[in-house]
């Protein structure tokens, strides 16, 4: 399976092709059965575990090395284990975010897609056809976001995977969803509807200048842990939360007539083709 990805600065086209030990988890009778247990929370748990333990660190000059990461962005320091690592700070002045009030930018590192919802309140991915109110469960919010934007940002294990606000406000309420931890690459969605069957929290947010949106992050295959501050207010560009190990999802979902989302990006969606971005990034200018 094969993910096509759009370098924003050069234009360049990269073909992300699934880990071979994923493609034998999805595509092998065997595979599967064995699939069943590495997606149950227990198992991400063990996996967590051992990873933030100081024996884990052997493994992250090796990590860094085959996933090509520039640690030049990071703060400089020792790591008291691979999860520690993993959720390594940015040095200031690394990311920012825009200043213009209406410009909506990225909530971190990772490659974005974007789906409109449709009156009632679905989408489809790879021809599988989601509602907003199966993934919130709730149909009350659900209903809110009818012809509105489901915002996709994927992180693969190596961006950064701390996420910010996208914007200053307040927090109206926040939700736990239990669930399995299907990873999120693209190899999983022809078998599963992994935004309504994975673990995942979300935070309904009043914003100064989008109105009420959904930010919602996206447990996957070995993440440890969503870790999120669940401040009451917030400012554009402050951190949220972070991951452990493993790539995730970040969705934030808008309303209708809140944003005109740039052409590049809404032009590469449309072509099932993801755009890559940095954290602060603009994608986005609110209406």
């Amino acid at each position: 399976m094969e993910t096509k990805v759009v370098v924003r600065k050069t234009n360049e086209i990269v073909i992300e092709k699934s880990p071979n030990g994923a493609n034998f988890l999805y595509n092998n009778l065997f595979g599967r059965v064995i699939l069943s247990l590495a997606t149950k929370r227990f198992v991400s748990s063990i996996a967590g575990w051992y990873l933030n333990r100081k024996r884990s660190t052997k493994y992250i000059k090796g990590f860094i090395k085959s996933n090509n990461i520039d640690m030049s962005d990071y703060v400089e320091r020792d790591y008291n284990s691979f999860n520690d690592f993993f959720s390594r700070e940015i040095k200031p002045n690394k990311r920012t975010f825009s200043k213009e009030k209406k410009d909506f930018c990225s909530p971190s590192d990772s490659k974005l897609i974007v789906y409109k919802i449709t009156k009632d309140k679905e989408f489809t991915i790879k021809g599988k056809k989601y509602t907003v109110e199966r993934i919130l469960k709730d149909k009350e919010l659900a209903s809110e976001y009818e012809n509105g934007y489901f915002m996709v940002f994927r992180l693969s294990v190596d961006d950064y995977h701390r996420y910010a606000y996208i914007d200053n406000g307040k927090c109206l309420s926040n939700k736990n969803i239990k669930g399995k931890y299907h990873t999120v690459g693209a190899i999983a969605f022809d078998r599963h509807k992994v935004y309504e069957e994975n673990h995942r929290a979300y935070s309904v947010l009043e914003t100064e200048n989008f109105g009420k949106i959904i930010q919602m992050e996206v447990g996957a295959m070995m993440v440890g842990k969503i870790v999120n501050h669940d401040k009451g207010t917030f400012k554009r560009g402050e951190e949220r939360g972070y991951f452990r190990f493993g790539g995730s999802t970040i969705v934030i979902m808008v309303k209708e007539n809140v944003l005109k989302i740039d052409k590049d990006i809404l032009d590469n969606s449309k072509n099932n083709i993801e755009t890559k971005i940095k954290q602060g990034e603009k994608v986005a200018k609110g209406l």
